[in-house]
């Protein structure tokens, strides 16, 4: 079985939720779908291994430049490198 990334919840309220996401090498989020629009601003560098509908990607972070996705991204998302992968995660409500 696939070790699970860590979540911890910094803000949840009824406008924003900001969770760190930590991901030990090989460590997914599990399936799921995004409910709201959110920004991703990564803490380390690294590349992350997306499952998603349409196939697997890579996608790179990069220490501090964020992205963006709309509302409805459905993915599991996992460490694909060798060291740990770490991402603050900010959702729109």
């Amino acid at each position: 079985m696939t070790e699970a990334a860590k979540p911890t919840v910094f803000i949840d309220n009824d406008r924003v939720r900001v969770t760190e996401w930590r991901f030990a090498p090989g460590a997914a989020t599990g399936w799921h779908r995004h409910e709201f629009d959110y920004v991703v601003v990564p803490v380390t560098n690294g590349t992350l291994l997306l499952r998603t509908p349409d196939g697997d990607r890579e996608a790179p972070l990069q220490l501090g430049v964020p992205y963006h996705r709309d509302a409805g991204v459905e993915h599991d998302v996992i460490n694909g490198g060798t060291e740990e992968l770490a991402f603050i995660e900010i959702e729109m409500k």
